[in-house]
């Protein structure tokens, strides 16, 4: 058997290292060649080459149109080897005026539309480069930038646009690379230019100046800005951050006290379909109450109409709840994440983008004047030996006539460059007449003051950032100003004052009774004066709270944990059944049980106390939880555990201990605090507090007697006492439970 000889070269490679370097390769060409824009021309490599391959099909702005279908098919077949979906898609979203800000496509045809639809089939579109990209293109055929060979080699592309319009704030980008993203919203053209004439006026300027120029974004479709200047400057500063956009409304009134809210921009990217249907869903829901209908009536402009239920409904409170719950607010986030000019991508703020523009700006003007020197160089230099031929047209006709090798001979006469002598032969006889002549020592003369021009902007700093101030002033002229493609459309306005929402205005309001039994089950019946008693329970289980409220209210329930919670009182099942178990909407442990159960009322105060005897007076607010944790406020020392939460009202309150003495004590020497273990409120030798109980001194303290029987204590002088106080046996005939009941 003969051996098996194998080609190629086998190796051994650690598999976690062979995924990791194809992986690495993977991520770098996405970042590099897909998803991040160059912070030169702002643009990525496919819209790149989608408008090089117009320029070559010639669509320039004052040209006829093309079929996308054509446009499409260049690009992947000299420079973009990907699908043609995808690359239309890019084209289309260049020509949509709904989202780029300035558009770098001029289409002809069905682009889509702001409610989301797409586009129509690329051979029926046509499209043609806009004014803004002939900007963004001007200079490539003078040696501007830097070209590349294609995918194949058998073209050249260019490596980056020479880019006269600052593309990348203007109109934005968007992209998700492997590890990193971008995110950069659109601006205004003029705003930008005016940040540009500053940054070379005042090259070590702060960012902070830069922004008193570029006030915020300024999106296509318009909208309100409503993030703080504080937090704008401070975006632009890192080159990360967020803003806050709302649809544009306003108020239309209507006959009989009647009026509709009429909302005429929406928020960027938002589908207008989309977002109508997500307020018909949440109407359906009944999570809208103060919205009777929603309808849409744009044409070519935005118009949504929203109907209020009744004519009483504040428009404000409408458009909070509305804010709050559907896109007419987004949050437009900014992350300036670009590949810089060495090729290495990396979050810019808004003065080093704004600089790598004008730096890119400058290289171009560079490259430009040497291309423009070098041919007024090639045709000064073809002139003079013009020149030559009038001067001695006879000699010249002599040896083209005689001469074997006229060339050589030229050269060897008048010591002409071999440049000079081929312009000299291809030189036809109707230019030899006086007046060329004289033409040709003119355009001598004018050749060589622009050739000194050249030289002295090359050899000055000063002149060339002179230049890039009259090319960015010229571009703010052309595309900024007062015109509809120049004017600011998104509105910068104040940060909006809190607005706050009335339970009534998320929940119908309706009257209930909280029903909580012994062993913790909970639900609320419908109506008020509900007799607990008469209800139905589990076996085994009873009555313990029954507590009258709204639906609109938020319970407020005290553990002996010394933790508050809050509970809904929508959200709490209805009274057909024999409701859920309390734990399971609260975190409360198992070996803690439930002290107080009541509707949070604004302003109101509380008394908490633990079975050692210590508490305090706390503002009803701080009971407030967020979450089903709760929120500790009394901190029950070891052994202890919270006892008692009253709401505060009148001028003394009664404490009873376990061992049957009592003392009253004034409120007012019960201090406030947050939260805490407390001060001391009755001191015991056995045992702990059984109860307390507020009251006004001047009606007595009252406590229960039998089922219908109540008796009250006028005279409190031998169990008043201060605070800390053992106090005194209680009355006689007080309950044996050692309870006011």
């Amino acid at each position: 058997m003969s051996d098996t000889v194998l080609s190629g070269e086998i190796r051994e490679v650690d598999f976690a290292d062979a995924l990791g370097e194809r992986y690495l390769s993977y991520a770098l060409s996405t970042i590099m060649a897909r998803s991040l824009p160059d912070v030169r021309d702002g643009l990525k490599p496919v819209h790149r080459r989608i408008l090089h391959a117009m320029h070559e099909l010639r669509l320039d702005p004052g040209s006829g149109y093309k079929k996308c279908a054509r446009v499409v098919g260049d690009v992947i077949g000299k420079f973009h080897p990907h699908g043609e979906l995808a690359v239309y898609d890019a084209l289309v979203r260049l020509a949509q005026d709904f989202s780029q800000r300035y558009p770098l496509v001029d289409g002809q045809g069905n682009f889509g539309n702001i409610d989301g639809d797409n586009a129509a089939a690329m051979r029926y579109t046509e499209s043609r480069l806009s004014a803004v990209a002939g900007a963004m293109l001007d200079g490539l055929a003078a040696d501007a930038v830097d070209f590349r060979a294609t995918y194949d080699g058998e073209d050249k592309e260019p490596v980056v646009l020479p880019a006269r319009f600052p593309n990348l704030l203007a109109n934005g980008a968007a992209g998700i690379a492997v590890g990193m993203a971008t995110s950069i919203p659109p601006h205004n053209v003029g705003e930008l230019c005016g940040a540009l004439l500053h940054l070379i006026d005042a090259p070590d300027c702060s960012t902070a100046a830069l922004v008193a120029h570029v006030t915020g974004p300024d999106f296509p479709t318009g909208g309100v800005l409503v993030e703080p200047p504080e937090s704008i400057a401070e975006a632009y500063a890192l080159g990360r951050g967020s803003f806050r956009l709302r649809a544009r409304w306003q108020k239309e009134p209507m006959p009989h006290g009647l009026y509709q809210i009429v909302v005429t921009e929406i928020p960027y990217q938002v589908p207008k379909s989309r977002l109508i249907e997500k307020i018909a869903a949440l109407l359906e829901e009944k999570k809208l109450p103060l919205l009777a209908d929603i309808r849409d009536e744009s044409t070519e402009e935005v118009r949504l109409i929203l109907e209020p239920k009744t004519r009483n409904v504040d428009a404000d409170v409408l458009m909070e709840q509305l804010f709050r719950l559907t896109e007419l607010e987004v949050r437009v986030p900014l992350n300036l994440n670009v590949i810089d000019p060495a090729g290495v991508p990396r979050v810019m703020n808004l003065k080093e983008a704004l600089q790598a523009f004008l730096d890119h700006r400058r290289e171009v003007l560079l490259r430009q004047s040497r291309h423009r020197l070098a041919a007024v160089a090639h045709r000064m230099e073809v002139l003079r030996g013009f020149v030559i031929v009038y001067v001695n047209l006879d000699e010249v006709i002599r040896i083209i006539r005689e001469s074997d090798d006229p060339k050589a001979a030229m050269m060897a006469r008048w010591g002409l460059s071999e440049v000079q002598v081929e312009a000299i032969l291809n030189m036809r006889l109707r230019s030899l007449h006086r007046l060329e002549e004289i033409a040709l020592k003119k355009e001598l003369d004018a050749l060589s003051a622009e050739a000194s021009g050249i030289e002295a902007l090359l050899a000055s700093d000063k002149r060339q950032w002179r230049a890039l101030a009259k090319e960015v002033a010229a571009t703010q002229r052309e595309f900024g100003g007062d015109t509809p493609l120049g004017r600011r459309r998104t509105l910068i306005a104040s940060a909006p004052e809190p607005v706050e929402i009335p339970p009534a205005a998320l929940v119908e309001r309706e009257p209930v009774t909280v029903l909580l039994s012994v062993k913790g089950w909970v639900r609320a019946v419908k109506g008020h004066g509900v007799a607990a008693a008469e209800q139905k329970y589990k076996e085994g289980d009873g009555p313990r709270f029954a507590v009258p409220a709204e639906t609109t209210d938020r319970l407020v329930i005290f553990g002996s944990n010394g933790r508050f919670y809050t509970l809904a009182a929508d959200r709490l099942p209805g009274g057909r059944g024999q409701g859920e178990p309390l734990r399971l909407m609260i975190d409360l442990p198992n070996e803690h049980e439930i002290v107080a159960l009541f509707p949070y009322r604004p302003g109101m105060r509380l008394l908490v106390a633990s079975t050692d005897g210590r508490g305090f007076v706390v503002d009803g607010e701080e009971g407030m939880a967020q979450t089903r944790a709760g929120k500790q406020v009394l901190t029950p020392a070891t052994g202890a555990l919270a006892a008692v939460c009253l709401p505060v009202e009148g001028d003394a309150v009664a404490f009873v201990g376990d061992n049957r003495r009592l003392l009253v004590v004034d409120l007012a020497e019960i201090p406030e605090m947050a939260r805490g273990r407390g001060v001391i409120l009755q001191r015991y030798r056995s045992g702990g507090l059984a109860d307390a109980k507020l009251f006004r001194l001047a009606d007595g303290l009252s406590w229960r007697q039998g089922e219908n029987r109540t008796r009250t204590e006028l005279d409190l002088a031998p169990w008043r006492g201060p605070r800390g106080g053992a106090g005194r046996g209680v009355p006689q005939g007080f309950p044996r439970s050692g309870r006011f009941g």
